[in-house]
C-alpha cells in the first residue's frame, strides 16, 4: 500500500512538473516568437512552481535525501546519534504542528481573494503549504515512534 501511495504522489509531482515545462515553453513561444506575452501563462507557471516545489518537499524527496550538517552527528556513538534523530524529530514536527492551525486559518482566510489573471481562489494556491506542514507532523511523529520502539532510520 505505502509503495502504491508513493507511486501515487510521484505520478502527481511528474504530471505537476510537465504541466510546468509546458506553460514554461508556450511561455516562451508566445513572447518571444509571436512577441504576445500571456499573461496568463506567468501566473500559471509561478503557480505550478510553488505546487510543484511544496508537493515534492512534502510527498517526493526522503528524509534522509534532505540537506543536513552532520559533522557534530557522525562525531557521536550510536546512543547520542538516536537522541539527535529523536529531538530533531520532535523539534521539526513540533513546530510543523504548532504551525499548521495559523497556516489553515490563512489559507481558507485567502479563500475570498482570487489570482489577479486566472481568478483562482487562493486558497488553492496556498493549500500545498498546509500539505506539506502535516507531511512533516505525520513524518517526524512516525520517525520518533520508530525510535522509540528501537528501529533505527536508515541512512542517518
Amino acid at each position: 500500500m505505502r509503495r502504491w501511495l508513493q507511486r501515487g504522489a510521484d505520478a502527481v509531482g511528474v504530471a505537476l512538473f510537465s504541466i510546468l515545462f509546458i506553460v514554461f515553453l508556450v511561455q516562451i513561444a508566445a513572447r518571444f516568437g509571436f512577441n504576445k506575452p500571456l499573461p496568463w501563462t506567468d501566473e500559471l507557471a509561478v503557480i505550478l512552481y510553488v505546487w510543484v516545489i511544496l508537493w515534492a518537499a512534502a510527498l517526493m524527496v526522503p528524509a534522509r535525501e534532505q540537506v543536513v550538517f552532520d559533522l557534530l552527528y557522525n562525531a557521536c556513538g550510536p546512543r547520542a546519534r538516536r537522541c539527535m534523530r529523536m529531538l530533531g524529530a520532535l523539534l521539526i514536527g513540533g513546530l510543523a504542528a504548532w504551525a499548521l492551525p495559523g497556516a489553515w486559518d490563512y489559507v481558507n482566510f485567502m479563500a475570498r481573494e482570487g489570482t489577479p489573471v486566472l481568478g483562482w481562489s487562493f486558497r488553492w494556491v496556498f493549500m500545498p503549504f498546509v500539505l506539506l506542514l502535516a507531511a512533516l507532523v505525520l513524518g517526524n511523529g512516525w520517525r520518533v515512534l520508530r525510535e522509540l520502539m528501537g528501529r533505527e532510520e536508515a541512512g542517518r
